[in-house]
Order: C-alpha cells, then sequence, then structure tokens
C-alpha cells in the first residue's frame, strides 16, 4: 500500500495515480496531442538547462515568496485550470483548491470543472482565479464572468488557444466522458479503482458544474454534449478579448500565447499578464516548448506585463529554471493532477511541498537566499534559449 511519507518526488505521485484512478481519466491528464512530441519536448527541453553550482555563501533565511498580479505567494506557482479535474478524485477542484489556499498559492478553476464555481467559493476562503473558455453563446459567457465576480474570483485567465480541439488518441480509443459510460471495458477497469469508485458514490458532483443547470438548454449530460460540440469559437479574435475585459473589470490573463507578435497583441489589449503555453501538448504537436519561448517573449514584453509559464513542469528545479529565465509565475498541472489522483487533497499538498523544497533547496546551491534576486547568471552560459 503506497504511503504519503514515502513519496520523495513528483514521479512517485504520478506512479501511485495511475494505479489508482480510471484509465480514461487518467490518460486524459496525462497525454498529448498526435505524436506527443511538443508534450515531451516542455519537460526534456527544460532538463537541458545546467545550474552554477556556487559555494561558501550565506544561505540561512530564505525565501520564495513572490507576488502574482498583486497577489502574495508563497512561491510563484499557481495550480493550472484543468478540466474534469473532479474525475481524478471524487470533489478534486474543491481538495485542490483547499490545498492551495493552505500552502499560500493561487488556485485557477476550469470552466469545463467537475465543481462549480459556487462550489468552490463555498468550501474556500482565499480568492481563486477563474480560466474561460469563450464559447460562442456570449449570453451564457457573460453570465459565467458575472458568476466568477460574485465569488470574488481575483483574476480571469482567459484561453485562446482552443478555437479548435487538437486529436488525442487516447481520449477517442477510451471513450472519454464523464461520468464513464457503462461499457464493458470501462467496467472491468473501474473494478480495479475500489478507491475511487468509493469516493464518487459518496458525491453528488459527477458532471460539468459550471454548465450543466447554468446554460440554456443544458440539464443533462446528453444536452451538455450536444452544446459543447457546437460551443468552441473558432471566430476567437482580440476584439472578443477585448469584450471579455471589458466584461470582467479586473485582473485579465491571457493563457496560450506561444510567439512575440502575440504577447506584443495582449499587451496592447490590456492583459494584465499573459501564460507561455501550448496547452501541455495537447494542441499543435510539433510546437516549440514552452521553455524555448520563453526568453524571446520575457524580452519583449515583459516590462509590460507579467509573463507567466506552463508546461513540462515537473519539479523545484524546472521552476527555478522559468523564474531564472523571467517568468514571473509558473503555473502546474500535471504534477498537482498526480498528487490529487494518489492521495486527495493530501496528495496535492504533497505535490507542493515536495516542489517547493526542491525549488528552495536549488536556489541555495547557486548562492541565493531571495529568489528575487535570481536571474539567468545562475544557469550554464548556452545550455538554455536566447532571447
Amino acid at each position: 500500500m503506497p504511503q504519503l511519507d514515502k513519496m520523495t518526488c513528483v514521479e512517485d505521485l504520478r506512479v501511485v495515480a495511475q494505479s489508482r484512478v480510471p484509465r480514461m481519466f487518467y490518460d486524459y491528464a496525462d497525454t498529448g496531442s498526435w505524436t506527443e512530441s511538443t508534450y515531451r519536448a516542455n519537460s526534456a527541453d527544460l532538463q537541458t538547462i545546467l545550474f552554477r553550482q556556487r559555494v561558501a555563501v550565506n544561505m540561512e533565511n530564505r525565501s520564495t515568496a513572490a507576488t502574482m498580479v498583486g497577489q502574495k505567494v508563497a512561491m510563484p506557482v499557481a495550480l493550472a485550470p484543468v478540466g474534469m479535474l473532479g474525475m481524478q478524485h471524487a470533489d478534486g477542484e474543491i481538495l485542490a483548491a483547499r490545498a492551495a489556499e493552505k500552502f499560500g498559492v493561487p488556485f485557477t478553476l476550469s470552466t469545463m470543472s467537475i465543481c462549480s464555481i459556487e462550489d468552490i467559493a463555498e468550501h474556500t476562503s482565499a480568492p481563486f482565479w477563474f480560466q474561460l473558455y469563450l464559447m460562442r453563446d456570449r449570453e451564457s459567457m457573460a453570465r459565467m464572468i458575472g458568476r466568477a465576480k460574485k465569488a470574488g474570483c481575483s483574476a480571469l485567465v482567459l484561453t485562446l488557444d482552443l478555437q479548435v480541439i487538437g486529436q488525442r488518441h487516447k481520449d477517442i480509443k477510451n471513450g472519454l466522458s464523464a461520468p464513464p459510460r457503462p461499457t464493458l471495458a470501462n467496467i472491468v477497469n473501474l473494478l480495479t479503482k475500489p478507491r475511487w469508485c468509493l469516493g464518487m458514490a459518496g458525491t453528488k458532483r459527477r458532471s460539468f458544474g459550471n454548465i450543466v443547470g447554468h446554460v440554456a438548454g443544458v440539464e443533462n449530460m446528453s444536452s451538455l454534449a450536444s452544446w459543447t460540440n457546437e460551443q468552441f469559437d473558432p471566430t476567437l479574435s482580440w476584439d472578443d478579448v477585448e469584450w471579455v475585459k471589458a466584461q470582467w473589470g479586473g485582473k485579465l490573463v491571457l493563457k496560450g500565447i506561444m510567439e512575440v507578435e502575440d504577447a506584443v497583441l495582449a499587451a496592447q489589449h490590456g492583459a494584465d499578464a499573459i501564460i507561455v503555453s501550448n496547452h501541455g501538448g495537447r494542441q499543435l504537436d510539433g510546437a516549440p516548448s514552452s521553455i524555448r519561448q520563453l526568453p524571446a517573449i520575457v524580452a519583449a514584453v515583459g516590462d509590460k506585463l507579467e509573463v507567466w509559464m506552463d508546461g513540462g513542469i515537473r519539479t523545484g528545479q524546472d521552476i527555478l529554471r522559468a523564474w531564472a529565465l523571467g517568468a514571473r509565475g509558473i503555473l502546474i498541472g500535471r504534477a498537482m493532477v498526480y498528487g490529487l489522483g494518489a492521495f486527495g487533497e493530501a496528495g496535492v499538498t504533497k505535490a507542493l511541498q515536495l516542489l517547493h523544497k526542491e525549488l528552495d533547496t536549488s536556489m541555495a546551491f547557486c548562492g541565493h537566499t531571495d529568489i528575487r534576486t535570481v536571474d539567468r547568471s545562475i544557469l550554464v552560459p548556452g545550455t538554455y534559449p536566447s532571447a
């Protein structure tokens, strides 16, 4: 029986999560599109960046504290929006949000979450962030933004790279749905996941809580599937970004920026922060890794808005690498998902603890006691992408 105190790295959590989460939901989180080359590159390119070890430096009184869009954080990390997080573990979004609040980092709720905006607000006290997929039904989108404002969300994260959906072969082969369809293959697999089944039997949250009952004509899973298939908007433009900003009125973060041209446009259209992201390698396969694109984007717009990054982060050293190259916020998705699937709220806390310890210790080895003083001078020249 796996023990939480024996988990020494995020990979340990991943192994346990794979054994406890139904195959279709584990694969949903831990997969990329097409050949998965970009998914793999996100992590592989980070590993090529080397650190310069310094010695005989006072390493006492270290701090990883920072701010993200004016919000104090224990380390420059936020939990990324992950669709269907409540299918990794019963009430998953609530549990992850609680862990984030206790640790002192922001939690981002996905539009396509199982637990609703109102669920998170009811079970937490710290402001959380809401991630929006802008659908064709603008009236429903306006109401959703209003619900996020009413819940006290402190930032809106608008995802720009899902106008059309990249093909993920495993999702098709697994017949991905929430809740899972009662096919023979699914039933056989679920019989091997008793902890997950027991948890799901004890919760009422098994559908898309932000959509069902909140969007006209969507009252059950059948009508939801029909609505969703029609709603992702391929016409999304910068004019729509301005519409969202006007509707929201607060801190706006644009997710899915991979090129300098788009970063400049984001700054021109009033974004407070952007996330350099290829959607975890789940959209355009063959795109470069996030870390490879980061320095040029920081050089172009880093003085106009906050540049954040996600993709491939599995260790605290990865966080340090991204920070050193100019990211002023790092979002973690899969590392959090592994912890949640393995041990619930305690697993998310464990993932954050592991990442923080690795970040803090590696920063010390590089001769720094405050993350705010860290820059690319901690990296070996020639091992990292230049602007």
